[in-house]
């Protein structure tokens, strides 16, 4: 919603925002990999840090509640330094880089079955919150039948470099559209806002399309991918454990990046008919630019409890002058969502209709129109 109000210096930061997500998360996978494959390493101490770390993953399972928090542990110039190479119209803004500096993810999830064993479906309650160096800028619950949302519009707008937004200065035609600018919570009954967000996009209301046209893996495959993981990383992964009189015990690992990708893929390929329909797997090519710089996942474990994941990505900018930059996911029991007291029930359709009616002038212009996808 926020986001129709980005002019193009907007446009220009969510694209460079993206790619910074995006080059994160891409690290982070080499933890995901490492925590596929640790249980088979070959040495005497892999074999301990990879049969701690699957016991911890699978007490994880077994619970029926998590909650956890992911910000990156580097500074604004950092992050700057990182986009130096950029055009200079399309570097990050300052703006940009002080947000992404202190921003957090916090995703808090209940279900009614073990974390393991659970679908879509068996999600009871779960909340999100996006917070920047101000606080909340964007907040999410999903409880029982409803659905609740609330956001710093003003605050994301500045940061965007989209014209400032005041709900005093919004028309009474601007309705909950109105509220949301001011910042309080909205509900709208989540059955309702599926099927309206279905029909907007031309499709099937969502939630409702054939669970057995979804694609899935076999016990088979799913055995098969587990193997050749585990070959390349008893091959790639070097494991190293430290510990304290406190419980608390860290096990480093770390490989090179382009080599384990590529041999991970490697080793994948054989299984691609097996895969699900529009599994594309990158060759040795796509890879080639990719940096073979090592990078280390550090995870803490508590009394045996995995309580965080640190990913160090610093080798991978091939920047001098970056010098801390890691991706850090806490975890922790998950809180239980509730509804916020005082949020006004609203339709989706309404919220847009008030959105049309209350946008202010400038926030569309022919190229948006222009730019948008047909179809």
């Amino acid at each position: 919603m926020v986001g129709l109000f980005s002019d193009r210096s907007g446009r220009i930061y969510e694209e460079t925002v993206i790619s910074a997500i995006r080059k994160t998360f891409t690290a982070t996978a080499v933890a995901t990999v490492v925590l596929a494959g640790s249980a088979a390493c070959g040495t005497v101490e892999n074999l301990s840090a990879g049969q701690k770390l699957d016991r911890a993953f699978e007490k994880l399972g077994k619970e029926r509640s998590l909650s956890f928090e992911l910000d990156l542990d580097a500074d604004a110039a950092t992050l700057k330094a990182m986009d130096a190479g950029a055009e200079p119209g399309e570097r990050m803004p300052d703006e940009a880089a002080e947000l992404l500096s202190d921003a957090r993810i916090s995703v808090s999830v209940q279900s009614r079955k073990p974390l393991e064993k659970s679908g879509e479906k068996d999600f009871k309650a779960m909340a999100v919150k996006l917070s920047g160096p101000d606080g909340a800028l964007f907040e999410y619950r999903l409880v029982g039948d409803y659905t609740y949302v609330r956001a710093d519009v003003d605050a994301v707008s500045r940061i965007s470099g989209g014209p400032e937004m005041s709900a005093d200065e919004l028309p009474d035609s601007a309705g909950a559209f109105k509220k949301l600018v001011a910042g309080e919570w909205l509900k709208m009954n989540t059955k309702e806002m599926e099927q309206t967000a279905g029909s907007i996009a031309g499709g099937p209301p969502l939630g409702d399309e054939d669970p057995s046209a979804e694609p899935t893996l076999d016990a088979r495959t799913q055995k098969k991918i587990t193997k050749a993981l585990r070959q390349v990383i008893a091959r790639e992964v070097d494991f190293r454990t430290s510990g304290g009189d406190d419980g608390t015990e860290h096990i480093e690992a770390t490989a090179p990046f382009r080599t384990l990708l590529t041999e991970l893929f490697d080793e994948l390929r054989p299984l691609t008919e097996e895969l699900p329909p529009g599994a594309e797997l990158p060759t040795a090519k796509d890879l080639e630019d990719a940096p073979n710089k090592k990078v280390t996942a550090d995870f803490t474990l508590k009394n045996g409890d995995l309580t965080e994941v640190s990913v160090d990505l610093a080798e991978l900018a091939e920047n001098a002058k970056v010098k801390k930059f890691a991706v850090v996911l806490r975890l922790g029991k998950g809180e239980q969502a509730t509804a916020p007291a005082g949020a006004t029930e609203v339709r989706i359709d309404e919220l847009m209709e008030g959105f049309m009616g209350g946008a202010p002038d400038g926030a569309f212009t022919e190229e948006d129109f222009a730019e948008a996808p047909q179809g």
